[in-house]
Parts: C-alpha cells; structure tokens; sequence
C-alpha cells in the first residue's frame, strides 16, 4: 500500500513525500530511521483506472492528451521527468490521475523504467502508446514521442467524437420509436380491441393481426422489455469480450455496404498512424506491425499483418514483399508502402496514408448519417402508419354502420 506522510525534520522544517509498505507501523519506522518525526500519514487510495473510465472517475482520452503534452512540454524546455510529475501533481485534483502519476512518480523515485506505470493498465493505456513509450525511453526520443501521441490521441479522439455525434440522432429516433410503440400497445391498441370484442364486430384481417401482436405485447411487457435489455447487454457483453462475438460483428459489419467501407477505412488509418508513430519511436519493424495488428479492429487486416511480420519479415522478405503477399489489403496501400520503403521514408507516408483516410472516413460518416436519418424516419412513418390505419379503418366501419 502506498502511504502519503507529513513530517518534520530534526530543524523543524517540513517535508512530504510517499512510501510504499505493508501497514502504518512501517512507515512510522522509515520515518524514525531518517529522524523525521511524523505529523501526519495517510493511505492512497487506488482507483480501478479501468471500470471508472466508464463513469466519467478514469483517466480519459483528454486527460492523455494532456498528459502528453504536457510531459513533451516539459521535456522540451530542459526539465527531468521527475520534476515534471511533481508539477504535474500540483495541477491535477482528478483522483484516477493522481493516483497514477504517485505510482509514476515512485517507480522513477526507485530507478524503474518509466513506461512500467503505463504498462500496469492495459485497459487506460494502448499497447501502442505503451510500446511507443518503452521505445522512445530506450532512444531517449521520449519528448517527440510525446509530441507525436498528442497529436495522434487527439485525431482519435476527434473521430470518436465524430462517430458518436452521427449516432446520436439515429438513437434519438430509436428511442421515440420504442416508446410510442410502447405506449400504442400497452395502452392504446388493448382499449380499442377490447371495444371490438365486446360489440362482436370482426375488424379487418390486418387489424386482427396487429390487435392480436399489441394485446400479446401489452400482456407480457413486463417480462418481454427487461428479457429484451438483458438480451441487448448480453449481446453486447459477447461481441466485446469474446472472440466469436469479435468475429461475428466484423462479418456484420463489413456485410453492409456504407458501414463496410468506413470499418475498413478506419482500420486502415489506424494501421498507418501506429505503424508510423511507432517506427518514428524506433520500435523494430517486425514488433512495430505486430502491435499494429492488436489496433486495426479488423480479423481480417489483424491476421494478415501478423502474417507479414511472422512468415514475411521474420523470413527475410522486404516490408513490400511482405504486404504485396496480402491480399486484404488494397493496391495502393501495398504499392505506396513499396515504393516508400525502397525511397527510406515509410513513416512520413504512412502518416501522409493515415491522414488520407481519416479524410475518407470523416466523409462517409457524413454520408451514412445522410442515409440513416431518413432511413430511421421512414421506419417510425411506416410502424405509426400500421398502427394507425389498423385502429382507424375498423373505427370507421364501425361508425358507417350506425
């Protein structure tokens, strides 16, 4: 457990700092052992980088785009990682992010590799951003490494954004529509084929069948709604756990026209921008695409990357030798890394090649949410419609015959 202390040195002069040990009677005896007596000991509480990033209590992509710069920053104008963690202390009261930099702080404070910290949360940190700190430590590139992450976490994050504000509409009418279907067959649809049935007039055929699906449904809503969420977050929990839900939602996806070309274009941009931070890190060719496999997203590019760095590179053949053995990729990705590789600048092109398709992807988000929106309408007009025309036909034979 990691302590934070207080305590007063033999002049009387103050000073602060953390330990590590197994209960507060081991603090206490470093504290005696460096004549410092004690004012005031307190545990750090560690927080769950991981599960609180889901309520807001994490480190999130804002916070490592700060941290980054920041840390670049500081690295710039002459300061020592150490001195720039303690800065770095005073300015942040988010508790996930301090507990993080007191465990950085004390890992550099007994001599350990700095990239340590980032590796013991897997779940906050990328495989890529930790590699990419690991190599730059070892080149001692760590400040252009940093300036490169902040630049490359704010275009991810700038994509997320985009992806998340193009849902937001489509969800909107999503919910609308389940709650007026809600509302028309818990509440309306009973009452208007509980007149029916009680005057003996037979509605129509397609007002029988939806009559008949409203009073099921409006019967059994509290056992189908909750059965339906659980079923909902279940699917979720398997797609995002587990590697046959992995597999299944690629093929869902790359099924559909729009949604396919922006899934594989996305992952391409993620394969360029990381392989080119990476290589600019100086991380070897053959772990720089191994890792960029583990961000592409895609089974498909994530087996033939691993393909080009086990059975390609390991093997002898050149970069584009190995890439042009692949398939799942397209032409002019192969041909440009071919031809830069021979020209001795891959990274600057496949940062040119990242950029390109995040252009693309940011124009087919425009265009799916062009395709969805009226989609989404088309669909409550349609359900609406149904039910309407259901209730009103019989009503107005009903009504003709007196």
């Amino acid at each position: 457990m990691l302590f934070h202390y207080v305590a007063a040195d033999v002049q009387g002069a103050m000073t602060e700092g953390d330990y590590e040990a197994d209960a507060l009677s081991d603090v206490l005896r470093f504290l005696g052992s460096k004549q410092l007596s004690p004012v005031s000991v307190k545990p750090i509480e560690k927080v769950d980088l991981g599960i609180r990033g889901y309520f807001g209590g994490g480190i999130n992509t804002s916070d490592k785009v700060f941290l980054t710069k920041y840390l670049a920053l500081m690295l710039r104008v002459g300061t020592d990682l150490l001195s720039a963690v303690n800065i770095l202390l005073d300015d942040f009261d988010k508790p996930a992010v301090r507990n993080f930099l007191l465990e950085v702080r004390d890992n550099l404070g007994k001599g350990k590799p700095f990239y340590e910290a980032f590796a013991h949360y897997p779940r906050v940190f990328s495989p890529t951003m930790i590699s990419l700190i690991k190599a730059a430590e070892s080149s001692g590139n760590l400040q252009k490494t940093f300036e490169d992450l902040s630049v490359s976490l704010e275009k991810d994050a700038e994509i997320q954004s985009k992806i998340r504000s193009a849902m937001i509409y489509p969800i909107i009418l999503l919910v609308i529509a389940a709650a007026i279907l809600t509302f028309l067959v818990t509440f309306a649809l009973p009452k208007v084929a509980g007149v029916f049935t009680q005057s003996g007039i037979k509605p129509p055929w397609f007002s029988q069948i939806v009559f008949t699906v409203g009073l099921f449904l409006g019967a059994n809503i509290y056992i189908i709604l909750p059965s339906l969420l659980i079923g909902i977050a279940a699917l979720v929990w398997v797609v995002i756990k587990t590697e046959t839900g992995k597999k299944l939602f690629d093929r869902v996806l790359t099924s559909l026209p729009v949604i396919r070309t922006t899934y594989h274009e996305l992952a391409i941009q993620r394969m360029a921008s990381t392989m080119s931070l990476l290589m600019r890190a100086g991380l070897p060719i053959v772990q720089t695409i191994t890792v960029a496999a583990d961000t592409v997203g895609v089974g498909e590019y994530r087996d033939a990357l691993l393909r080009v760095a086990n059975e390609g590179l390991s093997k002898g053949l050149t970069i584009g030798e190995a890439f042009r053995r692949e398939t799942a990729f397209p032409k002019m990705v192969t041909n440009l890394i071919a031809i830069s590789e021979r020209a001795g600048h891959l990274d600057e092109v496949l940062a040119t090649l990242a950029d390109f398709y995040q252009a693309n992807v940011d124009g087919n988000i425009k265009a799916l949410v062009s395709l969805l929106e009226p989609a989404m309408l088309l669909v409550m007009g349609v359900m609406v419609g149904v039910i309407a025309l259901s209730i009103i036909v019989p009503i107005y034979q009903l009504t003709t015959q007196f």
